[in-house]
């Protein structure tokens, strides 16, 4: 899934790209991927894009219309950015398409989702809080005014695990799966510890892990082409993904714990005093 810092390339990439040129053809085509209809999604064509803004996980068109094209990627959609887009429409079917942009000077950009879960989605609308997932967003955790009283402040009183703490992004804005996983291994802390449990020292350490990783991740995907982020993501990573590797700080193995639909690694040296968590998804097939 895309997160905060592939999303602020993208908005990077994009605001070089479309800021001053005109969509002349907005092509939905999965029926599931745009959310709303009035205004109708025709009613960008023409328009100008004067911004490309970032909400969370968000991307935001901005027109001289006053008009907002938002998009959420969801875990498995992508932008793919056309020097020159296909002559005539694209038809409609079981491939990855799922909206296309055409500009006027023949470029454009192709939003696409693999597998079938179908969760990418676009909104036009003339704000971009009427979108219901901006308007429940928690602070972004790179602003200015993000500072370490404000998280303490965020994870006072706060019962859930850390892991999902930081995911939760009415909490948080732009932390997913993989980051929070890379975050508290640099934190050292345990996926499972629960937020309000953690004394000043902690808060500190784990503001700066989330600061420290986000800003780092964001600063190796400037500049990166849109068709090369996913790559770079993955190679930045240390324990997101890397089950059964060696954990890049002190050699342990990198362990993995198994949910519904997602998981999450660790190092236990690192993390868990050298305790490998309970798998109990893992747990159950082995019985």
């Amino acid at each position: 899934m895309p997160e905060l810092p592939e999303v602020a390339a993208l908005t990077d990439f994009l605001t070089e790209h479309l800021v001053g040129r005109r969509m002349v053809r907005v092509l939905p085509v999965a029926i599931s991927v745009l959310k709303t209809y009035d205004p109708p999604v025709t009613a960008v064509e023409g328009a100008e894009v004067t911004a490309v803004r970032r909400h969370g996980k968000f991307l935001d068109v901005e027109t001289d219309g006053g008009l907002h094209l938002v998009a959420h990627l969801a875990r498995a959609g992508w932008l793919q950015w056309k020097d020159r887009l296909p002559d005539g429409p694209p038809k409609p079917g079981k491939g990855p398409l799922a909206l296309r942009v055409a500009l006027e000077t023949g470029e454009g950009f192709d939003l696409t989702e693999a597998g079938t879960q179908k969760r990418l989605a676009v909104y036009v609308v003339r704000d971009p809080e009427e979108v219901p997932g901006i308007a429940r967003l928690g602070p972004d955790p790179l602003a200015g005014d993000f500072d370490e009283d404000r998280f303490a402040a965020l994870l006072q009183g706060e019962r859930r695990q850390l892991k999902g703490a930081l995911r939760d992004q009415s909490l948080i804005a732009g932390v997913g799966n993989a980051y929070s996983d890379e975050i508290l291994h640099a934190a050292k802390m345990s996926p499972f510890k629960l937020a309000a449990s953690l004394t000043p020292e902690e808060t500190h350490r784990l503001y700066e892990a989330l600061r420290d990783t986000l800003t780092e991740a964001v600063e190796r995907a400037r500049g990166v082409a849109a068709g090369r982020l996913k790559a770079e993501k993955k190679s930045g990573l240390r324990v997101h993904g890397r089950t059964g590797e060696a954990c890049p700080v002190c050699g342990d193995t990198i362990r993995e714990v198994s949910f519904s639909d997602s998981s999450l690694q660790y190092c236990p040296t690192c993390q868990t005093g050298g305790k490998p968590l309970a798998d109990r998804r893992l747990s159950r097939l082995l019985k």
